[in-house]
Parts: structure tokens; sequence; C-alpha cells
């Protein structure tokens, strides 16, 4: 009998639902909030607004599209965290009470185990089959920057991560400077490809072992514009596209450096990368690249499970269903991660 999960995502400005049945994906629906590009970041308080605006919309969408009614579901998947805890709060609440009127099991998921695990979606497009325990997954995004040793669907440990700046919350800042529209990343990532990426250098961060720091490299930038545009009012328009590329070219050696030291040091060679950042081309570039010199097997996310989704929420769930790893009424959002 085929086990139907409905994932609920609202950790920060995206409002989506995904139906999975077993591990194959059905539906994956979202909300985008426009609204924040004209603050040039995210403001949790329009974001769990706009959340209440679209949430049942996103829901029916996704069950409908899925092509099942609501009374096939087996169980309701949520994100609990870590995220804005006003967003959270919008599908948690909603979760409960899907939950609750179906009389269906509801589920707790971590969305950055999620990111991870958006790998085993299974769809019609996917070439390779799923990464092997154990391998490593270098999850980035704008408000995390990680390096995790997968043992199995949910043992998971950190061995590197940022000790201030993520590396997505770089690209936005550094965006921002420059005047480019929100989000950052992947104005940038259009800009860098008429770009020279070696026009000009910035400071890299020299942190010991598998941890990141981007907190200095934000600070080069932000100084070698503010000297640039003294001399010269339209340095960053003239210099745009070099600038881009250059910036992205830092932020990605500076992943990439990370990962190859963490191969080395675990001999692990079943590589994965997961977040928003992996949707970055000059990433996905290196890491092919990487492939073939450092002789990995490499995982990327579909563009569609890199960013923030809800079919990584239902694979997550569908997983933990077979445990029967449930939770009740009592649960509640978390701001941080607990893996």
């Amino acid at each position: 009998m085929p086990v139907y999960i409905i994932g609920i995502e609202s950790s920060c400005d995206d409002t989506s639902a995904a139906v999975i049945e077993n591990d194959r994906i059905l539906s994956n629906i979202t909300a985008n909030q426009e609204v924040h590009k004209l603050y040039g970041g995210v403001v949790p308080e329009l974001a769990s607004r706009a959340h209440q605006q679209n949430i049942i919309p996103v829901i029916d969408a996704a069950v409908k599209k899925a092509n099942i009614h609501k009374n096939q579901l087996s169980a309701v998947a949520f994100t609990q965290g870590p995220g804005l805890l006003g967003s959270l709060l919008v599908g948690t609440s909603f979760a409960k009470a899907l939950a609750l009127g179906l009389d269906i099991p509801l589920i707790e998921v971590d969305h950055l185990q999620a990111h991870i695990l958006a790998h085993f979606i299974r769809d019609d497009d996917r070439q390779k089959p799923p990464p092997e325990f154990p391998f490593l997954c270098l999850t980035v995004s704008g408000g995390h920057t990680q390096i995790v040793l997968v043992k199995d669907h949910f043992s998971m440990e950190v061995i590197g991560q940022t000790i201030d700046d993520a590396a997505g919350e770089t690209f936005d800042k550094a965006a921002k400077i420059m005047g480019l529209p929100y989000p950052g990343g992947p104005v940038i990532d259009a800009f860098a490809k008429d770009g020279n990426p070696g026009a000009f250098r910035f400071a890299k961060p020299d942190i010991p072992g598998l941890d990141f720091s981007f907190s200095g490299l934000k600070t080069s930038i932000l100084y070698f514009l503010r000297d640039k545009l003294r001399e010269d009012h339209d340095f960053i328009e003239k210099n745009k596209a070099d600038l881009c590329a250059s910036i992205q070219a830092t932020i990605i050696s500076v992943l990439m450096n990370k990962l190859r030291d963490a191969a080395q040091q675990t001999g692990i060679t079943e590589i994965a990368i997961a977040g928003g950042v992996s949707a970055n081309s000059l990433f996905r570039h290196e890491l092919l690249a990487a492939q073939k010199t450092m002789k990995w097997n490499v995982f990327i996310p579909k563009l569609a499970y890199s960013t923030d989704n809800a079919a990584m929420i239902a694979i997550t769930g569908y997983f933990k269903f077979l445990k029967k790893d449930f939770a009740d009424q009592s649960s509640a959002p978390y701001a941080r991660s607990v893996i």
C-alpha cells in the first residue's frame, strides 16, 4: 500500500507544499514573496503574514496536482526549524490542524537535514541513484554553511561550519553593497558569466580545520569598493561583471578548498552539495571538475530542490514515517538547527 506524505515548508519567505508517494515526488508547489525585494532582504513580519495568505492555496494546489484526495494522505510533515519563528509558526500551526483534522500522524522535519535528504527524492528526471552512505554534504545557503558527514538518513555529524557569516549571506551582502537587487546570489551569478574572475582580488579567510569564515571577506569587499568609489563614482557600473565574477570566484574557492580538505581527511569520495547556493553555476562547474580530478562521485540537486522547497520536507517525512517517528500537538518550532 503506497504511503502518501504531504510536506509543508515555511522556514523563511517561501511557502511550499509537496506530495510524495513513497519516495517518488508527485507535486511540489512554491509561492514566492516578491515584497522583500523592496527592502533588500527578508522582513520577518511581512514574511509570516504572506505565509498566512499563501499556505491554503499552495497546499490545495499541491494535493490537486498530485491527483489524490486529502483523505489518502498518510501523514503531514512540516519544517520545525531552523528559520524565522513567525514563519515557522504558520507552517507548524497549519500542519497540526491538518493532521488533527485528518486523524493522521504529524512529522517534525529539520530544515537542514531535509536539504541533504533531497538527494533521495525520486522523480522521472533522475539520472543516477542517490549517494551511498557514508557521504559528505556541503550545505550552503543564506543562513548556513556546513560540511556534514552523513552516515545514514538520520545519523549526521557536522564536521565543519561557519564561525560567523554564511556564504549565501555574503553573496547577498556583496550585491547590496553594489546596489544590486535582492536576492543577490542569482544576480551576481548572472553578471559573473560576462566577467573576468581574476580581475580583482579579495581577502580569503585563513581558518584552521574545516570551519569557514566570511565576515572578513565581506569587510574586504566593502572597503575595496569604498576606496574605488572615492576615485571613480562610476566604478561599480563600469566593472560590474568583473566585480561579480571576482566575488563569486572567491566565495566558491573558499567552499571548494574546505570540501577538498574534508574529503582528504575522511577518505570519502561520495560528495554532495545542498542548499540555495548549490544552484550557483560556478559552484556546480567546479564540483563537476573536481569529480574528474579528485575522482569523486558527485551529487548535485536539481534546481527545484536546491532552494527552499517542500519536496525535501516530504522525503524526510517519508523516511521518518517508516521509522514511526511521529510528533504530537505539543510540537514547537525552533530558530537554530539541532543537527
